[in-house]
């Protein structure tokens, strides 16, 4: 007699299932990724900051979702209010808000850990310290090295404050003399 083994799927399926509308419909945000790097998403960047479902009369909820924009004139978030619009649309949910807030200001506190280990796999040099955000008084922080995605070294250079964003500078590394962007602390 053949006796079957849950598998982690049908763990996880279960997981799934004991998890709130509210706590899906997060899920599902979070699948978002970020236009300008897309293997970020929304949640793995910190900029995803809550997401509701409320009543406004029909048979299905509505959504609203909270988002932070990285700096106030961040170009990206037209791009993430369609896509977060059409994943909820998709999901059965066709009301969808999206609103920004832009107080607190956001910061690179605010990346997840998989989020940094995603940007150093894709060749980014992610953020080094912690804000100003976190320290209310003292010295200001200063960058000695950055270390190159490609080959670890700390033998860079910075070629520009701003690079293909305003969120990151441009470097070189001076060993494998790869150009690469840095995702600032701000």
């Amino acid at each position: 007699m053949y006796v079957s083994h849950p598998t982690a799927a049908a763990a996880s399926d279960r997981a799934a299932a004991q998890r709130s509308p509210e706590q899906k419909a997060w899920d599902l945000a979070a699948t978002v990724c970020d236009p300008e790097i897309p293997v970020l998403t929304i949640a793995d960047l910190g900029i995803l900051r809550d997401v509701k479902l409320f009543d406004d009369g029909g048979m299905v909820p509505a959504v609203q979702v909270t988002i932070t924009p990285t700096y106030s004139g961040c170009p990206a978030m037209d791009a993430i209010r369609d896509d977060l619009t059409t994943e909820f649309a998709r999901a059965g949910y066709p009301i969808v808000r999206v609103e920004l807030v832009l107080s607190p200001a956001w910061t690179t506190d605010w990346m997840s850990e998989a989020g940094k280990a995603k940007l150093q796999e894709y060749g980014i040099a992610p953020p080094s310290g912690h804000s100003n955000a976190v320290r209310h008084a003292g010295p200001v922080r200063l960058s000695l090295a950055v270390k190159c995605p490609q080959c670890s070294s700390l033998n860079t250079r910075e070629l520009t404050r701003f690079g293909s964003t305003s969120c990151k500078a441009l470097y070189v590394c001076q060993d494998c003399k790869e150009p690469f962007d840095y995702f600032k602390v701000l």
